[in-house]
């Protein structure tokens, strides 16, 4: 049995720009957001890999990528030995029962005419794992483990008549229903209040130990990927641009991307100040992206080759990769 749980390898997704009737007919020529854009990464058995990077970068559609909720335009991805991209549709959905995802919006992700026990429990009937009062049951008893009691007062509430906080939680019970090996946590806490985001975290890390759940953890704040990471993984305009152990990659980034982030970490000390450069400009267009490394329009270290060549990941340390010319 692989140690590697998931691998993923060259993943792309290329959206197609509509274009107007006029403009078709007067050029062939496409254009295609370039939202993954070659992604290289694995995930072992029991471990959380954090995907960290700006809004735009890549990370959510990588996560759907993975579970086909978006078909993508080239690539692999394995998990646990299957080939999740060649499997007929009816397959796919079967494993799906353990490959699940906690979305960042529980709002919007709920059905708002679905009493939150229905909603908990979909997945067990859409699996064929428990019906009538033994699905009852096992999503009591999953409500309970997350923190939602008492689990058959809150069973017959709708989404609009629980907190935000309790509202995440049902995502993840939602998630954790039937048992999954691997759990892609798209920005968890992001709509959460500051002061429910600690326990949250804790929930996670101890339904982690508890179940011995594996977590594709999606966020943009690398201050709350140390408390739940053992490796992190940053993105960039659809790449991976360092990937490596948590303390390798805090305590010696490599990437001047990587750099700015931690930079813009914000320090409990008022007299602090900032002394990294931090980027300039925004996120290029992703329809299109610059050529070569496609940080250097923004990179305070930008050298003349670094506009030409793109560069691939390098091993610096044993585990930790870098893509930069440096």
């Amino acid at each position: 049995m692989s140690e590697h749980l998931l691998d993923v390898q060259g993943l792309k997704k290329w959206f197609p720009v509509e274009s107007g009737l006029i403009e078709n007919l007067i050029t062939r020529d496409k254009s295609f957001v370039r939202a993954v854009d070659g992604v290289d990464f694995h995930i072992q058995r029991g471990e959380v890999l954090g995907l960290v990077g700006e809004s735009g970068s890549g990370k959510t559609t990588t996560g759907r990528l993975i579970l086909r909720l978006i078909e993508p335009t080239a690539g692999q991805v394995t998990f646990d030995g299957i080939d999740v991209l060649g499997l007929p549709n009816e397959q796919m959905r079967g494993l799906r029962q353990r490959m699940q995802i906690i979305f960042q919006d529980p709002f919007a992700s709920l059905n708002p005419r679905m009493k939150v026990g229905d909603a908990i429990g979909h997945g067990l009937v859409i699996h064929h794992m428990a019906k009538g009062h033994d699905k009852r049951d096992r999503v009591c008893q999953v409500m309970d483990q997350v923190g939602l009691k008492p689990a058959p007062v809150l069973y017959e509430k709708y989404p609009h008549q629980l907190s935000g906080g309790q509202r995440q939680r049902v995502v993840v019970a939602r998630a954790l229903a039937t048992l999954p090996d691997l759990v892609i946590a798209d920005e968890p806490i992001a709509m959460a209040d500051v002061s429910v985001r600690a326990m949250l975290l804790e929930l996670l890390i101890e339904l982690k130990e508890e179940l011995d759940l594996t977590y594709l953890f999606i966020t943009h704040d690398l201050a709350t990927a140390k408390y739940i990471c053992n490796r992190i993984a940053i993105m960039y305009l659809g790449r991976i641009v360092e990937v490596g152990p948590l303390w390798d990659v805090y305590s010696d980034p490599q990437h001047p991307y990587t750099q700015a982030l931690l930079a813009a970490v914000p320090v409990p000390d008022p007299k602090a100040r900032r002394t990294h450069p931090m980027p300039k400009g925004e996120i290029p267009n992703p329809t299109n992206p610059p050529s070569g490394c496609r940080f250097h329009p923004r990179c305070p270290q930008a050298q003349d080759g670094c506009s030409e060549l793109e560069p691939n990941l390098v091993e610096v340390s044993p585990g930790h990769l870098v893509a930069c010319h440096r």
